[in-house]
């Protein structure tokens, strides 16, 4: 990992804050969040189901509104941002990895880690090669043409690890990556994917229940009760 301490953050959030209603009772998820992240870091976000993780990393995200606190990404505050110019700091900075792979079920290997590029501007040309490059670093140069259907659990997951990565995002939030998979899997994926993080030279904020997989990456936050410990 690059020192991350010299760099500035690639998130900074300052008393991040978000309440539901429900039943006609307020709950607190959120209650002043505070935290930086620096370029090549990888975090892990440890708390229990419940907790507040997945509110966290869609504030992260900027997937949905009702939040308050700064949420600054690569040093632009993206609380007072359009909803266009949101879509665009999220498309060219940050990757998704969720619990589930939410892989395009009509398309194969290849095509799903090409999209997003495609999207984002560049040539079909430029975008199957570094989709090529990303999943045979993965294990799954012989598995390019499958479709989600044809892949192992484990499979489909690496396959969303490329697409997150495509766009060579500065930050990587995975929401339980490895949740949905048996230990022994969950364990292939996660060291995979923490190698194939720190090769691009992204962070991550990685959230997890589980202790033991929190371990192996560089710091551990705690969510409890609407805070980070």
């Amino acid at each position: 990992m690059s020192d991350p301490v010299a760099k500035n953050p690639v998130v900074r959030l300052r008393d991040l804050r978000r309440s539901f209603s429900q039943g006609g009772v307020t709950i607190d998820v959120l209650r002043g969040v505070n935290l930086e992240i620096r370029p090549g870091e990888i975090v892990a976000l440890l708390g229990p189901s419940g907790s507040g993780k997945s509110t966290m990393l869609q504030a992260i995200g900027l997937l949905e509104g009702g939040f308050s606190g700064l949420i600054e990404i690569a040093g632009t505050n993206a609380s007072q941002l359009s909803g266009d110019d949101r879509t665009a700091l999220r498309r060219d900075h940050l990757g998704f990895v969720y619990q589930f792979h939410h892989l395009l079920p009509d398309f194969n290997a290849i095509e799903n880690v090409v999209l997003p590029q495609m999207v984002a501007g560049k040539t079909r040309g430029e975008a199957e090669t570094r989709a090529a490059e990303l999943l045979t670093a993965l294990g799954l140069a012989k598995r390019l043409d499958h479709r989600p259907s044809q892949l192992s659990g484990g499979e489909q997951q690496r396959v969303a690890v490329a697409r997150a990565l495509a766009n060579r995002p500065e930050m990587v939030l995975a929401d339980e990556p490895t949740g949905n998979l048996d230990e022994a899997t969950a364990d292939r994926v996660l060291e995979e994917f923490l190698k194939l993080v720190r090769g691009e030279g992204s962070a991550a904020l990685i959230a997890t229940h589980n202790e033991r997989l929190a371990l192996r990456m560089d710091r551990v936050v705690r969510l409890h009760e609407g805070v980070l410990e």
